[in-house]
């Protein structure tokens, strides 16, 4: 069990590694900024470990377990985000900062976090709105059109996002795949970008499920049920991705990167597996699921108001938030 949790988080951390450096390549080449690169390229690619795990057990998974596996780890991934790798972010900021690399500052594309929280209250409020209605004969068909919003909400999301203007910048690391090749390190082929991020992607997925085969089997030893190891235990597991490109992101001093990381992960948690859950369950959610829903909407809410008010962000305000998953934590176990 240690064995595969170790090689899980090896290989995540390179399949991280590699990444996050080719998809700064892949902003600059398409001249984005560093908002919606963080957003959604390196949002939405690292959150497809996650989501493939609520698909596969809701429409292809077998027993009685398979929607609560898939409830489970729908409602883990928006919890996980905002109240362990927030505060993972806080910090390495703090971490980083005393060894020098960088301040404590925390320097925030504004505009670009309002959207991110911005959407990410309305959808994921949809979606815990949908589980405390008393719906009669037609919730399915009401569960449908919610599924359907929550996606339109997330293509007119990407079209505030994509019309913005601007570079990833000019610091840009070499190319991984390009350092041996000395003619192309300043402008390595797109092929090449290409192919270091499907790599990258690749080993993501690989140490991901390395790393829950190595938890779902300490779970057996340990008799944690499916709903509480989908909730807590698989989101750890698959929410590394964003928790490593945020963190190296954080150690290089490239804050929007590292943050619209994260709570563009959030956005697209809130939405297309949300909507996946809709469709393929009844999305009758027990108290450890609408808790851990309701912790999620208030920790957004309280980062929301900080910089709705004109304040900054301080690694303190983010660490703070991990006090809801402790507490959260006790609630499950206690």
């Amino acid at each position: 069990m240690s064995g595969l949790l170790l090689l899980g988080l090896l290989i995540i951390l390179g399949g991280a590694y590699l990444f996050t450096n080719g998809v700064e390549w892949i902003g600059k080449r398409l001249r984005l900024s560093q908002g919606v690169v963080g957003s959604v390229l390196a949002g939405v690619g690292t959150a497809m470990p996650e989501t493939m795990v609520p698909v596969m057990a809701i429409f292809f998974g077998d027993g009685e377990s398979r929607e609560a596996v898939g409830i489970g780890a729908i409602l883990g991934a928006p919890f996980m985000l905002t109240c362990l790798a927030l505060p993972l972010l806080g910090l390495g900021v703090l971490f980083f900062s005393s060894m020098g690399k960088r301040t404590t500052a925390i320097p925030l594309n504004v505009p670009l976090v309002r959207i991110d929280l911005g959407f990410f209250l309305i959808s994921y409020g949809i979606a815990l709105l949908m589980a405390l209605l008393p719906l009669g004969g037609s919730g399915r068909w009401i569960h449908y059109a919610a599924a359907a919003t929550l996606i339109v909400l997330y293509l007119f999301y990407l079209r505030r996002l994509l019309i913005k203007e601007g570079s990833v910048g000019e610091d840009l690391e070499p190319l991984i795949l390009s350092r041996g090749l000395n003619r192309n390190r300043d402008h390595p082929p797109t092929a090449l970008i290409l192919t270091q991020v499907a790599l990258g992607f690749g080993l993501v997925i690989s140490g991901a499920h390395f790393f829950v085969d190595g938890m779902q089997r300490l779970s057996q030893t340990i008799g944690v049920p499916p709903l509480i190891l989908s909730l807590i235990i698989t989101p750890i597991a698959t929410e590394l991705p964003e928790c490593f490109n945020s963190l190296i992101w954080i150690a290089r001093r490239k804050d929007t990167l590292a943050v619209a990381n994260i709570t563009g992960a959030m956005v697209f948690q809130s939405t297309f597996p949300v909507s996946v859950g809709l469709i393929g369950t009844p999305w009758q959610l027990d108290r450890f699921g609408l808790t851990s829903a309701g912790l999620a909407i208030l920790t957004a809410f309280m980062l929301y108001g900080i910089i709705l008010f004109g304040s900054r962000w301080r690694p303190i305000h983010l660490i703070g938030c991990m006090v809801f998953y402790l507490t959260y934590i006790l609630y499950v176990f206690g």
